[in-house]
């Protein structure tokens, strides 16, 4: 479905992506993760239209998309979530997620009834009046994945909707997630919380100082000792090596 290849992003003299490639297929949870400043947002905001690469292409469903403004990728069916998340706070929970049932229901009678439908979807069923700016810290990440949702997305991009959560919380919105693609939704998540990208992800790409130095499985991803490098510093791998044969 997202073919990205040999991306590279330069702000001056900063490289924030440098010839970084992944791929997603249709119906998959993908993650991917790094290090704090790897670059993993900027790759988001190339993927999502919001920046166009100084190199590299962008495809979707076999179409170059790598000009294209954010509407038209949004409209083609990609739609992401904002790490900071920033609610219309004048609005309710339905007129926030309406907001993005607009894209494809003029009328606002149907954005109004979308937006209700993806509220219960996503367990804000209970809030539909209730002030946006009333909300809790995980009711604003759900209230952020619903209005990504209302867009009717064929691939939904969530840069660390878990972030900032309680372990309960994130316990509770991980089904949510699973179910969005089991209902046909591609997800692509920028994740710090790793039991659950182990919980959720198939496949797993780990963006280092703007480069991917690993995919695979998200068990192998984690046993791979450059991940276990660019997590835990320089020596790391060969640390937890010797640790682990210590204790054999």
């Amino acid at each position: 479905m997202l073919n990205v290849q040999d991306v590279t992003m330069r702000f001056g003299g900063l490289v924030a992506v440098s010839g970084a490639s992944l791929t997603v297929s249709e119906g998959a949870i993908v993650g991917l993760i790094g290090p704090n400043g790897a670059g993993k947002t900027t790759l988001f905001a190339i993927i999502a239209g919001f920046l166009k690469p100084t190199a590299g292409q962008v495809s979707f469903e076999g179409q170059d998309i790598t000009g294209e403004p954010t509407h038209i990728r949004a409209k083609r069916g990609i739609a992401r979530t904002f790490q900071i998340v920033q609610p219309f706070a004048g609005l309710n929970v339905r007129e926030n997620i309406a907001v993005g049932a607009y894209l494809r229901h003029a009328d606002s009678v149907d954005a109004h009834e979308r937006a209700e439908a993806v509220a219960h979807r996503v367990g804000l069923g209970a809030d539909l009046d209730k002030p946006a700016a009333s909300l809790t810290v995980a009711g604003r990440k759900r209230l952020e994945l619903a209005r990504a949702l209302a867009t009717e997305p064929k691939l939904l991009m969530l840069d660390e909707v878990l972030a900032g959560l309680n372990p309960s919380e994130i316990r509770d919105i991980v089904p949510v997630i699973r179910a969005i693609r089991e209902d046909g939704v591609t997800i692509l998540m920028i994740e710090h919380v790793m039991q659950a990208v182990m919980n959720l992800c198939e496949h797993v790409h780990v963006l280092a100082q703007g480069r991917m130095i690993a995919q695979g499985s998200p068990r192998e991803v984690c046993a791979n000792p450059q991940v276990v490098e660019a997590y835990l510093g320089k020596g790391a791998a060969e640390r937890l090596r010797a640790e682990e044969a210590g204790h054999a």
